[in-house]
């Protein structure tokens, strides 16, 4: 008799667990990148919460001494761990609390923080006229407001208004220092770029052989113009800083010792203790809003990064500018042009092993090719007035774009071929049987249609470009540029100067700062800046891809 019994395939033949380890190991993968930006996101923003500073009375070796800081982190410690670095414990528990405390007042104390073992915390109080500063240098300063001088004389001054008077002449310090930065980078900055101009031009006529001095007297006299406006600009300086100098406190830290600091090295100040909810969102934001626009101080551990965003965004942009028409031209020829041999597949298979060459390699070769030949070439040729200092034979924002691009071009090659290679081939005939000819069938109608392709290559090119650090080393990256590749004087962008940038900054900050425990947090913040920055910039090409892609549609479905 026939068997009626339907044959099953065993259960792992089905498919069905290869899907469920798949599916698994891609929620997996999400979690982990979720968990990584929430640890980044948590780390580095919360380094701008104004947090409680305490005063602590502390028993260190039977001895008390005072504490006044920010409570960073806590910590469980085995006892003999604690009694084995010389510390007694006034407890029985194995396991002891141990706190790491920011003090500040490096410039007094000589450190930034200080551990304590919490059983040796007699007493912990939270008061409320501590004064925290945020200072240009020596880093935060923690202690008591005692009286304010102005032209070191003591005003007297009610406790009621003696805040309310500081914060007004610190907004008037501030208001000092804007102006200062803006003449000095801004206006003596343009007067020493027109003075370099002048003297390379002049360089330039005397290496030409030119002897009749008529024909230096116009540089003369536009050199002693400039020279006269540097004069008033300096005088106006030299005033600026003697009324921001006009101004200091006298404050009380921690051991009861008396400090005077001048209001001019004092960026904010702030009491933590007495601000509510709405004070600190409002403290929060501004904070963060500084970082992300000042530029940075004290060796990259204070102030913020601007510099380094906008190095990165520009370089970035530079790349994409620099790469697409190579890279859609080279595949383009591959795929519609090149007869398809051996060649063609050595010429693919190469562009396929350089994607995966490692980024020094390149980071190398733009050092010696870029930087050495073209623009030792170039200095030669259209520069040399200014030689031996390098324009264009040094590392600068222009290599380090071309190196970038070179990077990542293969990536768009490929994305650009299979674009192409998607595309039916009845549209190209169908184009050609209309009078169009093969130049015109690949402007007006393949290019569009391949464009959602070519911006994923440009979405791949960015999101690896962004990040790179290592080659960037070599060909421009600086740990402090003194001005930004973009100004106000013509050409208005420079290409040939040096540029900071957010992956550099991170490693910086990281493994070169002097202090380690205060550049940490930045470490976090900065590279939560750096992954927004990549976001935002591939929103904006995925935004343009799916635009293209909803444009013709029709077209490839027909």
């Amino acid at each position: 008799m026939p068997n009626n019994k339907t044959h099953k395939d065993p259960f792992y033949k089905s498919g069905t667990p290869w899907i469920w380890l798949n599916a698994g190991a891609v929620t997996i993968s999400v979690i982990m990148v979720v968990g990584l930006l929430a640890l980044i996101a948590v780390r580095g923003l919360g380094h701008f919460w104004p947090k409680t500073v305490y005063e602590i009375e502390y028993l260190n070796n039977d001895e008390t001494v005072q504490v006044i800081g920010e409570r960073v982190e806590t910590e469980e410690v085995l006892k003999q761990r604690i009694l084995e670095s010389g510390i007694k414990v006034e407890s029985d528990d194995e396991l002891i609390k141990r706190s790491l405390i920011k003090v500040g007042n490096r410039d007094s104390l000589g450190v930034d923080f200080m551990l304590t073992v919490t059983p040796n915390e007699q007493k912990v109080t939270k008061p409320e006229d501590v004064l925290v500063l945020e200072r240009t240098q020596w880093g935060n300063f923690y202690g008591f407001l005692k009286e304010i001088k102005s032209d070191n004389k003591v005003l007297s001054l009610y406790e009621d208004i003696k805040w309310q008077d500081l914060d007004e002449r610190l907004n008037r310090v501030a208001e000092l220092r804007e102006r200062i930065e803006h003449i000095e980078k801004v206006e003596i900055g343009r007067i020493n770029y027109q003075i370099e101009k002048l003297r390379l031009k002049q360089r330039g006529l005397e290496k030409d052989g030119v002897t009749n001095q008529e024909v230096f007297k116009p540089i003369e006299k536009a050199r002693s113009e400039f020279n006269a406006d540097y004069e008033v600009l300096k005088s106006e300086l030299n005033s600026l800083y003697k009324e921001m100098s006009r101004d200091s406190i006298t404050a009380t830290i921690m051991g009861g010792k008396e400090v005077e600091v001048k209001l001019a090295d004092i960026v904010k100040a702030y009491r933590p203790n007495t601000m509510n909810l709405l004070d600190k969102i409002f403290f929060y934001a501004k904070t963060f809003w500084g970082f992300i626009t000042d530029d940075p101080r004290e060796a990259n551990t204070e102030g913020g990064i601007f510099p380094a965003i906008f190095g990165t965004v520009l370089t970035v942009l530079l790349m994409s500018v620099v790469v697409m028409p190579f890279g859609v031209i080279a595949a383009i020829y591959l795929r519609e042009y090149a007869k398809q041999g051996f060649l063609t597949r050595l010429v693919r298979i190469s562009v396929n092993n350089l994607a995966g060459v490692p980024s020094i390699v390149y980071g190398v070769f733009g050092l010696g090719f870029f930087v050495y030949i073209i623009g030792g070439t170039i200095d030669e040729l259209f520069y040399s007035e200014a030689l031996p200092s390098p324009t264009f034979g040094s590392g600068g924002l222009l290599w380090a774009s071309l190196t970038l691009a070179l990077l990542t071009v293969p990536v768009v090659i490929v994305a650009t071929e299979e674009g192409l290679s998607r595309i039916p081939r009845a549209i190209r005939e169908g184009s050609l049987a209309l009078g169009a000819t093969k130049a015109e069938t690949l402007w007006r109608t393949i290019l569009p249609m391949a464009s959602p392709a070519i911006m994923t290559g440009l979405i791949l090119s960015i999101a690896r470009a962004a990040g790179e650090v290592a080659p960037l080393m070599l060909v421009g990256v600086v740990k402090l540029a003194p001005s930004l590749p973009l100004d106000g004087n013509a050409p208005f962008i420079h290409l040939e100067r040096k540029f900071m940038h957010l992956g550099f900054h991170i490693y910086d900050v990281g493994f070169q700062s002097p202090n380690v425990e205060a550049a940490r947090p930045l470490v976090y913040a900065t590279a939560l800046i750096l992954v927004l920055v990549i976001v935002i910039l591939n929103l904006a090409a995925i935004y343009t891809r799916n635009h293209l892609r909803e444009k013709y549609k029709d077209l490839e479905q027909n």
